[in-house]
């Protein structure tokens, strides 16, 4: 069992108390940030003249070769090491000898792995943004095109008021939009450095921690060493949006799947993205957004998870923040698998225009359009609401929509109807005279497609 800190005890840790106290079969992961941040680490010691530069030299040398050999395959990463922490040194010592035992001056393994895990999550920040951004622009590629396909807008899950598919999709982009700020917010707060915190109260050595922290990118480095060991919000931040990504995806799936439905009928998503019965040949089913949607759950456990174990930690480390990677990397993996996968099906899905605006008519969508006719006319809107009510109710009866009355039929409800209902209640006029900001007029929707695409143009 390879150990750093065993000068201390007189016998060997039970096997199993050192299988379950070690974390190298999942902060493995971790290699390339513990490199390199012991990279930094002893360049900031050589710097300071804490360690020579043949010294320096020696130890950036072994650990290129040690990263150079995890990566080409060479040097496995095994459970025989305590943590991705002591298989790093260990390896180094072997290979440099007693140089290799100088590289921990001045920090402790809390500073040392609340750095790495900033790092890796740092770079998994930017990673899920980028992947957001992608969506976007999927999405901001489906509005352009579709901004005079009317479709029906819903509440309560009953048909409301028509809308184009564009401002439906609009409503998902200002979603993953606003997930991207809020990525945006953490990696703001959390980019300072922990390194040189020590273990708690900091080192007697003379530290640069400004220089380490340019060193690796950060902003600066952290200001109090007792909260630099033990903080974990930025991980709570990350999984909170996380959670909120898959919230807006699994949001999002729900809808594909309904209108992939025979009862819909308002897309047909593309065989990539879609797989079929075992005994039922007709079947052809939304298995991605059923996964999404189901793997959203697992993502809301990882936040939980971590919540509640920082909940009752006294200050500064203790080892139950071991238990913040296991969960966080696996929503980590997940997000960034189901992204991807949503983007390309909505990118091939098909849409049914003609039976998406058919809906719309169907559903009485305008019916509201044809009480502001009457409004308009003079009528008292109360009155308007029933004599329109009336006439949803003639419709009903003889399955047909408000554009399939004859003139005859709107004038025994009315005498104020003229030919020109037809065209105010058309899906065009429904929806091309709502202008206002937001709203899903041909106007106000290129002005919000302006904004998406400049704002996608300068990140």
């Amino acid at each position: 069992m390879a150990q750093l800190w065993g000068g201390r005890f007189t016998k060997e840790t039970d096997q199993m108390v050192y299988d379950f106290n070690a974390s190298i079969g999942f902060d493995k992961r971790l290699y390339r940030q513990d490199i390199e941040g012991s990279r930094a680490h002893v360049k900031m010691l050589g710097k300071q003249g804490i360690l020579t530069q043949e010294e320096v030299e020696a130890i950036l040398s072994g650990l290129d070769s040690i990263l150079e050999d995890v990566e080409g395959g060479r040097l496995p990463i095994t459970n025989q090491y305590e943590d991705i922490h002591s298989f790093v040194e260990a390896n180094l010592i072997e290979r440099i000898g007693d140089a290799g035992k100088k590289l921990h001056t001045g920090r402790s393994r809390n500073d040392q792995v609340a750095l790495d895990m900033k790092l890796y999550v740092r770079e998994e920040v930017k990673r899920t943004d980028g992947l957001l951004k992608d969506l976007l622009q999927e999405l901001l590629a489906i509005m352009e095109g579709n901004l005079s396909t009317y479709m029906p807008g819903f509440t309560h899950l009953q048909k409301a008021q028509p809308i184009t598919l564009a401002h439906h999709m609009g409503a998902y982009y200002e979603m993953f939009r606003r997930d991207r700020t809020r990525l945006s917010d953490i990696y703001r707060r959390m980019n300072v450095c922990p390194l040189g915190s020590g273990a708690l109260a900091g080192t007697t050595y003379p530290l640069d921690r400004e220089y380490t922290a340019e060193l690796l990118g950060f902003a600066g480095a952290t200001l109090n060493s007792m909260d630099s060991v033990s903080d974990r919000d930025y991980l709570i931040e990350y999984l909170a949006a996380l959670s909120t990504i898959m919230m807006h995806l699994s949001r999002f799936s729900e809808e594909i799947i309904l209108w992939n439905s025979n009862e819909y009928r308002f897309v047909e998503i593309d065989d990539a993205y879609s797989t079929g019965s075992s005994i039922m040949p007709q079947k052809k089913n939304p298995d991605i957004a059923e996964l999404v949607r189901g793997k959203t759950g697992r993502v809301y456990g990882a936040l939980m998870s971590l919540l509640t174990t920082m909940k009752g930690i006294p200050l500064a480390y203790n080892k139950d923040m071991q238990e913040d990677k296991e969960m966080a990397f696996d929503a980590i993996d997940t997000v960034q698998t189901c992204l991807p996968l949503f983007t390309g099906m909505i990118a091939t899905m098909k849409f049914q225009n003609s039976v998406m605006e058919e809906s719309a008519k169907k559903g009485f969508t305008n019916a509201t359009d044809a009480a502001d006719y009457l409004v308009n006319r003079g009528v008292p809107f109360r009155d308007a609401h029933g004599i329109i009510g009336r006439l949803v109710l003639l419709c009903i009866e003889k399955g047909c929509a408000l554009d399939d009355l004859s003139m005859e039929e709107y004038k025994e409800a009315s005498q104020v109807f003229e030919k020109d209902i037809y065209e105010a209640i058309s899906m065009e006029t429904c929806v091309g005279k709502r202008l206002t900001k937001g709203a899903p007029g041909m106007e106000a929707m290129q002005e919000a497609i302006r904004i998406y695409r400049e704002e996608l143009e300068r990140d």
